[in-house]
Formats: structure tokens, C-alpha cells, sequence
């Protein structure tokens, strides 16, 4: 076997360099991966690891000279529900050069299917996919990236010996702040945001805080935003969901309707004759957790953001308008690790820190070299 893997993986792509070419090119065909570029990709190991090429020789750091090892196999236990972050953790493992064991859902995931179907050969080599987890994967991982619920990381990380990297993207929920935006030209973004994925990401906002004015402002977002996904689902109608996840929603909605009857703090605009979108205005500022599925609540945004304390700790991401550096500056405080603006939640960048981490600092090793002098 190890003779397989070191042939194999000299028949890989040549350079750091040349893989990254190669995975631009594949990447333009999934929009879903956002804007990715050869000198981005590049840039990343640059920021993340010191040197663009570190990986292929030594070089300076320091008072002497360093190279990146990566881990000669990644295992990659991947979920059904976000196949960007799927398609993400796989480019990571491939600039590497690692060879790649993807553990996908048990209904499969066409995305990365097609993914795969589109690399080199030399790099499409490098992968391994299998609806099962093999007993062998875990004992030649050099390194796990696990995607799922806190039980899944926590039966994984129970698993994997000490010492092997393990990188763990378990539950996060995420929000938007609107600071400023008397067009309403961020609406159409919200909606987009809020729909893609149906919510099942970690970078999926449940609330969105809308600044008042003293105008009601914030109840005419929420109205607004109804209008845009009512609109957005005539285009992309949201995946059809069992007896569970409908009726969840119905017993949301009739909880809140009967609340809005007598308590003009809140108000329900909902889909006509189906459970396909709906969105909540309370005036109540606590943080609330939506049932997935295109269910957000609109909120004034409050003098202070107490109201947060709850999520802190599982906050992913921050959608913000506008989207200035004094925006984020306000809100980087609270624990997210990705803040951008409203409409650009569900495209993180191929550089993001997932979980406020280095994607690749953390399963690389180093060597040292203090040449003579």
C-alpha cells in the first residue's frame, strides 16, 4: 500500500501550483463555490502557511528554512445538506495533495459526483468516495474532517487516535443585521439567503435585525421580504419535506398567528396552501431558532446585542447591509467567524476560516531545516 500511495502521489499534479490551476478550472463549472482563482487559491496557502510554496521545497521562516507536510490520506466525513462545504473540504485536501476518502451521505451527493467527474485524471486519482465508511479509512487517515451534528463529531472524535488532526464543522446558526437600507435593495439578498440550501446550513441566517428609526421600518422589511420569498420560490421551490418538517412549520405558524391576533408585536406572512416559506416579525429581541426549511424571523435590531447571548457560542456567520468595515468592526465581537454582506452568506470564500480556524495550518506538520551557515 505504500508503495501505491507514493507512486501515486507523484503522478499527481507536479506542484502546489499546478494543482491550483487545475482546480480553478474545475471550480468555474460550480457556481455554488464562488469566485475561486488559481492566485486565490495560491494566496491562501500564502496567508495560511507562510509561503505559496511551501508544500513543494523548503523555504525561509524565520532565522531558518520550513516545509509543509500534508497528511499523505484525509478522510472526509461529508453531509447531504451542504454540498459547498462538501466540494470545499475536498479542493482543501487535493491542493494539498493528499489522497482523499470521502464518506458521503447515504443518498449520495451529485454535486461532488460531478465534481470528481470533472478533475484531470492525475487528481481525480487522488479520490476515494464510498456511501459507507470503510473499516480501513479511518486507520489510514492522516487526518479527519468531520461535517454534522455534535453527536456525529463527538462519535468520530471518539474514534480517531490521538495525535491525528481532526477538524470538526458540527452545528452553527447564523444571522443578518440590516443597519441601514430606506430602498429596501437588500430584500431580494435576504431572500436569497435565506432560501438557498433551505436553511440547512450553518450559514443559513434563522433572524434578521432590521434598525427601527422609531418608523416600524423593520415590520415593512419583514412584508417585503415575504414578497421576495414568495418570488424566489417560484423559480427555486424548496425541496418537498416530510410529515416532520411540515408539521413543525404548521404548529410554528399557529402559534404565531394566534399570538398576532391579540399582540400587534408580532405578525406572520406565510406560502398560500403549502408550508413552502414564512416569515415571522416579533418585536421581541431574544435570538430565535428557526425550524429550517425558509422559516426567518425579522427583528428590530436592538441598542446593544444581549439578545445574542444564547447563540453566541454556535454562531457561523453574520449577514450584514451595508456591508463597511465599520459595520463589521460593530458586530465582529460576537463570536461568528464569517461576517459579509446580505446575499453573499451561502458563498463563503475558498480562504474563509471555517469555525474561526485554519483550514489548512491545522493538518499540515513541519520540518525544519537550519542549513550550515
Amino acid at each position: 500500500m505504500l508503495v501505491w500511495t507514493y507512486s501515486l502521489f507523484s503522478m499527481a499534479t507536479h506542484s502546489t501550483a499546478s494543482r491550483a490551476d487545475a482546480l480553478a478550472a474545475v471550480a468555474h463549472g460550480f457556481p455554488l463555490l464562488g469566485d475561486i482563482s488559481a492566485s486565490g487559491l495560491l494566496e491562501g496557502i500564502g496567508f495560511e502557511l507562510g509561503h505559496a510554496g511551501i508544500l513543494d521545497e523548503f523555504q525561509p521562516y524565520g532565522s531558518h528554512l520550513a516545509k509543509a507536510i500534508p497528511p499523505e490520506t484525509i478522510l472526509h466525513i461529508v453531509s447531504g445538506n451542504t454540498p459547498h462545504a462538501a466540494l470545499q473540504s475536498l479542493m482543501r485536501g487535493l491542493l494539498l495533495g493528499s489522497r482523499n476518502l470521502v464518506k458521503l451521505p447515504s443518498e449520495g451527493l451529485p454535486e461532488v459526483d460531478a465534481f470528481l467527474a470533472a478533475l484531470p485524471n492525475e487528481l481525480a486519482a487522488l479520490v476515494e468516495t464510498s456511501a459507507s465508511l470503510p473499516e480501513t479509512w479511518l486507520r489510514e487517515a492522516g487526518a479527519v474532517i468531520v461535517f454534522g451534528s455534535d453527536e456525529t463529531i463527538a462519535h468520530f472524535r471518539s474514534r480517531v487516535p490521538a495525535g491525528i488532526p481532526f477538524q470538526a464543522h458540527g452545528h452553527r446558526v447564523s444571522l443578518g443585521m440590516v443597519f441601514d437600507d430606506p430602498g429596501l435593495d437588500s430584500v431580494e439578498d435576504a431572500a436569497r439567503d435565506v432560501s438557498l440550501y433551505d436553511q440547512q446550513g450553518c450559514l443559513s441566517p434563522h433572524d434578521i435585525y432590521v434598525r427601527e428609526n422609531g418608523d416600524g421600518f423593520a415590520r415593512t422589511y419583514a412584508a417585503r421580504l415575504a414578497e421576495g420569498l414568495e418570488r424566489f420560490n417560484r423559480h427555486t421551490p424548496r425541496r418537498p419535506l416530510g410529515m416532520g418538517g411540515n408539521a413543525a412549520i404548521a404548529d410554528l405558524r399557529a402559534s404565531y398567528a394566534f399570538r398576532s391576533a391579540s399582540d400587534v408585536r408580532t405578525q406572520i406572512w406565510q406560502s398560500e396552501g403549502s408550508t413552502d416559506w414564512t416569515v415571522i416579525y416579533e418585536e421581541d429581541p431574544w435570538f430565535a431558532t428557526s425550524p429550517l426549511n425558509r422559516v426567518v424571523f425579522v427583528k428590530p435590531l436592538p441598542a446593544d446585542f444581549s439578545c445574542l447571548e444564547p447563540a453566541r457560542p454556535w454562531l457561523g456567520a453574520i449577514g450584514i447591509w451595508p456591508a463597511t468595515v465599520e459595520n463589521a468592526t460593530r458586530v465582529a465581537s460576537l463570536g461568528a467567524s464569517r461576517i459579509c454582506a446580505l446575499g453573499r452568506m451561502q458563498y463563503p470564500p475558498a480562504t474563509w476560516h471555517a469555525e474561526g480556524l485554519p483550514n489548512l495550518g491545522t493538518l499540515v506538520r513541519w520540518v525544519d531545516f537550519e542549513p550550515a551557515a
